[in-house]
């Protein structure tokens, strides 16, 4: 008891020790973090009345001085000064501070920063306190007509500031006071419940074991974290933000999309020609930026009506009904897409990107298809656009030659490349007999983006092993002669909201008519899995795992079944045939082993189904199994986060997929552990209402923030601010460069 005693006593006196650096250290953050909020706001506030300034710059000092009041209706900036570039003050509003002249201000900022930096500011102490001081150069950077100083008061944050001191120290002297009883109480209390959660999570008990243990840091993290995204960005990322950013940094240009899968199929029916969605998480994220963009996607016209529904040029207008962007097909004969489609890309570079132990297959005549088709889709890239530099982004692995094609056409081009699935080490890529052609054409791009930090070092890595290339390490760049490609990590993400889910019944109502549907129980409870019927997602292993529920949870009998919407997928190829037989055979084994009477434990459902379908079937489960054995994202999970508005349900998460990174409230397994996936399933299925609702709605938070306008946002300005340092450089404006209808 002595011991207990005395250690929680120097416990306590560690955590105020603690509590006061913490302090001190928390003081000194804040104050930096609120010095780059103003210096943020005085550029934003410069910028939103540049014209009007450099307009009566010089002509009319009245008018300079009413903007400059008008900038400073800011109650917390005190003054603002126009300042010509040889020190002279043009104007200043009343309360400028007469401390800072403009001759002594400008001096110091020439020696406080390099030439041609646009803003600059400081934090000096006057007699009545502290001010942040700031200074914006108006005009261009090589030759500015002046500059605006802004001044802001920060008495305002001292105020805080002590404030906060006396709450810490009034504080400490309660905890003082009470340390005794609370040493004496948590000596008899906290050991012994300590002590019990301590052998519960031992014992591997189900409802510690998924427990996120830093939940709680993370919330608070992500909350600060999106406060000041808030602050220093304008708010969430939506379609009108996108279109907003392409016109403030990349002037409005329209984007053209190179991808395999067209994200809207014109299929011929006994009732006519019918609008199918493909199944495909690459069309899922990014036909909402085409929709918030508008411009062209180039794909592979595939639908047996697609012919009969294009103009001249082989283009058709969509979404039916919108018409918001454009769709140029590309026809491809049998044999060119038995061998670039079937063949190379699915039968040798999928499995070879993704560890679920298959073996790929290469085929030379295979790679001559990939080289044609890859020359051909880049043909009709550069028949789309309509500038000698245009913003073009090429999708997936489907065409990793495609970005160097584009580049030999239009050198000006800024190419965004987006590889949706795993980038692999450089042992494995080393496998592939046309490496060096697949990673110098992916070369050909301006930005090459992957969705982890991983997936960039393993592409980095094997441009190291194979190419003649100069890496900047640092910045995450590969350098070939003149050319940079910047490697960077984007993790997509779907539209928020979803569209679909305005016109899908909620959670009670879809639930209801899921069990209708299927002749299921009222009470029956629901799980549900989502994919394509493909080897990575680990479907067999997903099955197997309710398998092992059932024999390890015998509660469950009768009460629990599990529905698996599976699209069929690449049946021309032996392997993905062989799956589709072993998965309904493992389904039925697993049925005939449990059912009784009307009960079946699973349902598989082989067909394609349109996303308002696939969303009701969301809501209505009690969890979502994502069981991928190797995955690039998976928006599986994202789009289940997305549906459940009720913030119930579970989500069941492989630790290989690169959303588990992302959603860690979600329950993470590995799929291939069958007791540790059925241990989570039946965790999920017992799961009290609000930790349900904790999780779901920490994890619907992170996916509004960074939904898919986001991730093309990002890219998109990264293009921009690329484009800018290549004009700057000279780079796009060298004179003789090759134009387009001179390439061509």
């Amino acid at each position: 008891m002595r011991r207990a005693t005395r250690f929680l006593s120097v416990l306590l006196a560690g955590l105020a020790l603690l509590a006061v650096a913490g302090y001190f250290l928390l003081a000194q953050t804040t104050r930096q973090w609120f010095d780059a909020d103003l210096a943020l706001r005085s550029q934003l506030a410069v910028s939103s009345a540049r014209q009007s300034l450099e307009n009566n710059w010089g002509a009319d000092r009245a008018r300079l001085t009413e903007t400059l009041a008008d900038i400073t209706r800011d109650e917390r900036i005190m003054g603002a000064a126009a300042c010509s570039i040889r020190g002279e003050l043009l104007a200043a509003t009343d309360s400028y501070p007469a401390e800072f002249s403009c001759r002594s201000v400008l001096e110091r900022m020439g020696r406080a920063v390099p030439l041609g930096t646009l803003s600059w500011s400081m934090t000096p102490e006057l007699p009545s306190g502290s001010v942040h001081l700031s200074v914006t150069l108006i005009g261009e950077a090589a030759q500015p007509i002046g500059a605006v100083v802004l001044v802001h008061d920060l008495s305002y944050l001292n105020r805080r500031e002590e404030t906060t001191r006396n709450l810490l120290i009034l504080a400490f002297f309660i905890l003082s006071v009470g340390a005794s009883l609370v040493t004496l109480i948590a000596a008899r209390l906290a050991w012994k419940g300590w002590t019990i959660e301590l052998q519960r999570a031992l014992k591997g008990d189900a409802t510690t074991e998924f427990q996120p243990l830093v939940r709680d840091v993370r919330a608070l993290a992500e909350r600060l974290a999106s406060e000041r995204e808030r602050e220093a960005r304008g708010g969430l990322w939506s379609p009108e933000r996108l279109r907003s950013t392409l016109t403030q940094y990349l002037q409005g240009e329209r984007v053209v999309i190179l991808a395999n899968r067209e994200p809207y199929i014109h299929e011929k029916t006994a009732d006519g020609i019918k609008v199918l969605h493909p199944a495909s998480g690459l069309v899922t994220a990014l036909e909402p930026v085409m929709r918030a963009c508008s411009g062209v996607w180039g794909a592979h016209g595939s639908g047996s009506a697609d012919r009969e529904t294009v103009d001249s040029h082989d283009r058709v207008l969509v979404p039916p009904g919108e018409e918001s962007y454009s769709v140029r097909r590309v026809w491809l004969k049998e044999d060119e897409e038995n061998g670039y489609y079937y063949g190379f890309s699915n039968e040798g570079l999928w499995p070879l990107c993704h560890v679920a132990h298959a073996r790929p297959i290469f085929r030379a005549e295979d790679y001559e298809h990939y080289v044609a088709v890859n020359r051909k889709f880049a043909n009709a890239v550069c028949e789309e656009v309509d500038s000698d530099d245009p913003i073009v982004l090429v999708q997936d692995y489907h065409f990793a030659l495609a970005p160097k094609m584009i580049r030999e056409r239009l050198p000006r081009a800024t190419i965004i490349t987006f590889w949706h699935i795993p980038w692999p080490n450089a042992e494995r890529i080393g496998i592939c007999p046309w490496r060096d052609e697949l990673i110098s054409g992916l070369l050909g791009s301006s930005i090459l983006g992957f969705h982890t930090q991983q997936h960039c070092n393993n592409f980095i890595d094997s441009v190291d092993a194979f190419m003649e290339s100069r890496i900047d390490r640092e910045s995450n760049a590969v350098i070939q002669g003149a050319r940079r490609t910047i490697v960077r990590p984007y993790p997509i993400s779907i539209e928020w909201p979803v569209h679909w889910l305005t016109k899908v019944p909620p959670v009670a109502e879809s639930r209801r008519l899921v069990r209708k549907e299927l002749g299921l129980a009222d009470d029956a409870l629901l799980g549900v899995g989502i994919d394509r019927l493909d080897y990575t997602k680990g479907i067999e292993e997903r099955l197997a795992a309710v398998d092992e529920l059932l024999t390890r949870h015998p509660e469950f009998r009768g009460k629990f079944t599990f529905i698996q919407l599976a699209a069929p997928s690449r049946t021309k190829i032996p392997r993905y045939r062989e799956l589709n037989e072993r998965v309904e055979a493992v389904a039925a084994e697993i049925n005939s082993k449990w059912s009784s009477g009307n009960y079946r434990p699973i349902v598989l459902l082989k067909s394609h189904h349109e996303p308002m379908a696939v969303f009701q079937y969301y809501r209505a489960a009690e969890f979502c199994y994502v069981s991928s054995l190797h995955d690039g994202m998976n928006l599986v999970a994202k789009e289940f986060v997305a549906a459940r508005d009720d913030e119930r349900g579970v989500l069941v998460l492989s630790e290989f997929t690169g959303a588990a990174r992302d959603l860690t409230e979600a329950l993470i397994v590995n799929p291939y552990d069958l007791r540790q996936a059925s241990d989570a399933i039946a965790a999920a299925l017992r799961m009290p209402v609000e930790e349900q609702k904790e999780r779901m709605r920490s994890m619907r938070r992170l996916v509004s923030e960074f939904n898919v306008y986001r991730w093309a946002g990002r890219m998109l300005v990264d293009a921009a601010e690329l484009r800018r340092k290549e004009r700057m450089s000279g780079r796009l404006g060298v004179t003789g460069a090759t134009t387009r209808s001179e390439a061509a």
